[in-house]
């Protein structure tokens, strides 16, 4: 997982670097509220934070379009460190929440509780954490008992995603209106978030990532593998474990209002580093700037390529991250002959 090549990239460039991220970020989340079936200008939209009850186009701001775009780049930056996380622990450049059983995982628990609480929403996001966190460790299990190949790991995963998905079916089986409109849930989408919802979940996700980042100098040492971790005093098991409970919470909880959107967190890692490189300091915020801007431009394209008709925005990712993966799968493959 790592190069000498993206160690050597000068701080001053990562600055710059994570600048223009920055201003991407923003940049996207700006024409999100103005753009859509029908454009609105800017005085509307800034009108429509303070008077939003004063015109049509205020409310749609407040109540649809800020949501959706808080929603769009709050998932992302949550998918893309959930996946350079789950990358970074399992020394697998395929893995990421959707590939490795964390989403499907996530999923299955938000479903349970609905089922369960239907009334309580602020709990879903928590169940989505322990739902991913019993994917994330069920296949840290199997790698550290089996030392399996990277491409068994992922096969696994995806065994393990058959499986969380054929119990959410049962739940929906016994109790049809646990998750209303699970389609939508399990192609994954952004219309109709609530800041009701995103507000439990963000409890979650904004502390995880600033933990993530606090944590990047252990992050980088764990990435090295676990003989030389501990020879340079880390307690490997349980900074594994800490780590992919910090990518459980960031994927549930972005799950948990945002649907089974996948290859956020295996796009977006790999697309950083070419960027910001491999140590995690630079990494990290680049990943979360990143796939924020990524799955709300990606939203905001889902409005505008068949406006007035909306297509979600999981379906936009995975025919970009089907691809992506195919790709990278092949890359790996020719990387081990080569060797």
């Amino acid at each position: 997982m790592r190069s000498s090549r993206t160690s050597s990239i000068p701080r001053t460039n990562h600055n710059f670097i994570l600048l223009c991220l920055l201003g991407a970020f923003l940049a996207v989340g700006a024409l999100s509220l103005l753009l859509g079936p029908e454009p609105i200008p800017p005085l509307e939209v800034l009108k429509g934070f303070f008077d939003p009850a004063d015109t049509i186009a205020g409310r749609i701001v407040l109540y649809v379009r800020l949501p959706r775009t808080l929603a769009g780049l709050l998932a992302g930056a949550a998918l893309a460190c959930a996946g350079v996380i789950v990358q970074l622990v399992l020394s697998n450049p395929l893995a990421a929440p959707s590939t490795i059983g964390v989403n499907s995982g996530a999923g299955l628990a938000a479903a349970l509780c609905c089922a369960l609480m239907p009334a309580n929403l602020a709990a879903v996001p928590f169940a989505a954490f322990l739902g991913a966190f019993l994917g994330a460790v069920t296949v840290l299990a199997i790698a550290e008992g089996t030392g399996a190949s990277r491409l068994t790991l992922v096969l696994a995963g995806l065994a393990i995603s058959g499986i969380f998905s054929a119990g959410v079916d049962a739940i929906l089986t016994f109790v049809p209106e646990s998750l209303n409109g699970y389609s939508d849930f399990r192609i994954g989408g952004l219309d109709g978030v609530s800041l009701a919802q995103l507000r439990p979940a963000a409890i979650l996700i904004l502390p995880a990532l600033a933990l993530a980042m606090l944590l990047h100098n252990e992050l980088d040492i764990l990435s090295l593998g676990r003989e030389q971790a501990q020879a340079l005093g880390l307690n490997a098991r349980v900074l594994r474990l800490l780590a992919l409970g910090l990518a459980s919470v960031l994927a549930g909880a972005a799950v948990s209002f945002c649907g089974l959107i996948g290859f956020v967190g295996l796009m977006v890692p790999h697309m950083m580093r070419r960027l910001a490189g491999e140590e995690c300091g630079p990494l990290l915020p680049a990943c979360a700037l990143g796939g924020g801007a990524v799955l709300c431009g990606c939203d905001l394209l889902s409005r505008l390529i068949f406006a007035p008709y909306e297509l979600p925005v999981g379906i936009i990712m995975s025919l970009l991250g089907g691809p992506f993966f195919i790709w990278l799968l092949l890359r790996q493959r020719g990387g081990r002959h080569r060797g």
